[in-house]
């Protein structure tokens, strides 16, 4: 069995100061993931990248934006990274039981991206962000998890500072290209991609969610069905309910089974049981008790 090649040796002059830029696109959009995005380069290299023509992706043409993001991964000063979050990584984490907001994605997203860069040994101590809800509290709670990094939040950043630009472009362009090259996992008859820009206002957007909704199983996996957005599209869907484990008593002290609906529960991880567990049934959904249904490790 090969060993596992070694990362390559961050370059000369990541062992001194850096400043980091952090953006988000697909915030918004109801189809697609959400990436955030960084850029990082030496602090002595700020006023360089002020030259290279970085501006909020948003601003630019697609064209203006691919060729910038080809010229900025050629240049050997600057250093980048993306963390692509699934639609639906972001519908399960919205709708699990203990609900994990956007905001909260997004600063978890942002952590990663700092870890993931200090990991390389990339010697950062600034870095700049957009805000995603209370900018102080957001500053406070980076300054608390790397106490020696000076945090910037600002509205507007990707327009204030080049390396937030910088990592506007990166996730824009990471994020277009992932929709352009998006495979649809579903295999139904009439599936098509035509579906806009992803946003809730676009009329081929809301034609195609409408053309592409299921009465029992939803939204192609591309949706986020998290959103709002979906809400009214839902309003044909069959109601389904199933028999929970758990029980109520009635008026005259017996017990019943209680009925769910679907829209009333959430996402949850399941414990992952002991093997004794498994094979003994110990534990296992009643459904499987009350049939006698067993696990079978070997056939």
């Amino acid at each position: 069995m090969e060993s596992e090649k070694p990362p390559p040796p961050p370059p000369k002059w990541a062992s001194k100061p850096c400043i980091m830029g952090i953006d988000e696109a697909g915030r918004g959009p109801v189809l697609g993931p959400m990436v955030y995005g960084c850029l990082y380069c030496a602090r002595s290299y700020q006023k360089t990248l002020s030259t290279l023509n970085f501006a909020d992706s948003k601003t630019l043409k697609e064209e203006k934006r691919e060729e910038l993001f080809e010229s900025l991964k050629a240049d050997e000063s600057i250093g980048w990274a993306v963390d692509v979050i699934d639609p639906r990584e972001l519908s399960a984490k919205m709708l699990k039981k203990n609900k994990i907001n956007l905001n909260e994605i997004s600063h978890d997203s942002a952590i990663g991206l700092i870890n993931k860069v200090l990991s390389i040994d990339v010697l950062l101590t600034e870095v700049y962000l957009d805000t995603v809800g209370d900018a102080e509290k957001y500053r406070v709670k980076l300054s608390e998890r790397f106490p020696n990094i000076k945090f910037v939040v600002a509205k507007k950043a990707d327009s204030l500072y080049p390396v937030v630009s910088g990592a506007s472009i990166v996730a824009k362009v990471t994020r277009d290209r992932a929709l352009r090259d998006w495979v649809l996992d579903e295999t139904a008859e009439g599936l098509h991609r035509n579906f806009g820009s992803g946003y809730p206002g676009d009329p081929q957007t809301k034609a195609w969610l409408e053309d592409h909704k299921h009465p029992v199983f939803g939204f192609p996996t591309l949706v986020r069905f998290s959103w709002g957005t979906c809400t009214s599209y839902s309003k044909d869907s069959v109601q389904v309910l199933w028999e929970s484990d758990e029980t109520d008593e009635d008026g005259n002290g017996r017990s019943k089974k209680r009925q769910m609906k679907l829209t009333s529960v959430g996402f949850t991880t399941p414990k992952r049981k002991s093997e004794d567990d498994e094979s003994s049934g110990k534990g296992r959904c009643k459904f499987f008790q009350a049939r006698k249904l067993e696990l079978l490790p070997h056939f």
